[in-house]
């Protein structure tokens, strides 16, 4: 494949819209857990599989981290959007089911978690097939809403996750406030809700021996976290959370959460929702603007 470079907006979506959030709240806050399970470690390193202490680090989701999650969840009173790759699904499903009965949303991460290539088009709709009917198998659940696997995607899959029903995404960090993607045939795509790279746990709290970095401690995180989260909420954006539960069900890293959690919850000016409840609401407002827009040519329009 040859690579155009020519100078353009590589992202030809539209602008975020101005809209309020509900009730007259400042900002949202979206939590997510990607529940990778140890197809973060096998879905693009298929070596590994063979390596049972490294895939041991995803084999925490199932035997501690998801439970815990769940709860804190149920402590703080908060829904969730839990990311769940197919092959999660299929390899854990008792450990998941459990998400299901809490009332928690389930969207997609694909189905062996591989990062998705331009290269390799077919496999990357594979993973979306895959994914979609091992969530409605073994789960009972037709998401709306994914999150890439390693963070990527390009134009051709935005295009067939419309296709397939798929109506947000949580992947992109070029905003802080949702908007709607352009596809390359012109058409809407799925609602974008932005990430933004500080509120991932894994860049601060994971290291093996295959890929070692530092990891950092309650009090650099935290005030971090806290930060970020108060100048986007002077801004009226989203807080989006990247968290994972062999990553944040860790003993420490649950405290951490927790702590960050609490602070959020006593606000009385945020809204915290899953990404379908941010989707719904940006849908009616999107509709509302779209409805009070002027007329091409009318006395409004040319004021």
């Amino acid at each position: 494949m040859t690579h155009d470079l020519t100078p353009r907006p590589l992202n030809p979506a539209p602008a975020a819209p101005d809209f309020p959030w509900p009730e007259g709240k400042r900002s949202a806050v979206f939590i997510g857990f990607d529940v990778d399970a140890e197809t973060a470690w096998i879905g693009n390193r298929p070596e590994n599989v063979d390596r049972m202490v490294t895939t041991s680090y995803g084999g925490y989701d199932a035997r501690v981290g998801i439970a815990k999650i769940l709860e804190l969840l149920d402590e703080t009173g908060l829904t969730a959007t839990f990311f769940i790759p197919g092959w999660t699904a299929e390899a854990h499903t008792a450990a998941c089911e459990p998400i299901v009965a809490a009332g928690h949303e389930i969207a997609h991460h694909g189905y062996l978690h591989k990062c998705p290539d331009r290269n390799r088009l077919e496999e990357a709709r594979e993973e979306i097939d895959r994914g979609l009917e091992a969530l409605q198998a073994r789960l009972g659940v037709r998401p709306v809403g994914y999150r890439a696997p390693s963070g990527e995607n390009f134009p051709e899959l935005l295009a067939y996750l419309a296709d397939r029903g798929l109506r947000y995404s949580s992947s992109f960090r070029d905003d802080i406030r949702p908007y709607r993607h352009r596809l390359p045939d012109g058409r809407p795509g799925p609602v974008e809700i932005p990430v933004n790279y500080a509120f991932d746990d894994w860049n601060f709290g994971m290291t093996s021996r295959l890929d070692s970095r530092p990891i950092f401690g309650r009090d650099s995180i935290l005030p971090l976290w806290l930060d970020e989260f108060e100048a986007t909420h002077a801004w009226g954006g989203v807080t989006t959370l990247v968290l994972h539960p062999q990553v944040s069900g860790r003993p420490m890293r649950w405290r951490l959460l927790r702590d960050f959690l609490t602070n959020v919850v006593r606000r009385d000016d945020v809204w915290i929702a899953t990404g379908a409840q941010i989707l719904e609401h940006f849908e009616n407002c999107e509709g509302t603007l779209e409805a009070n827009r002027p007329a091409p040519g009318s006395s409004r329009a040319a004021m």
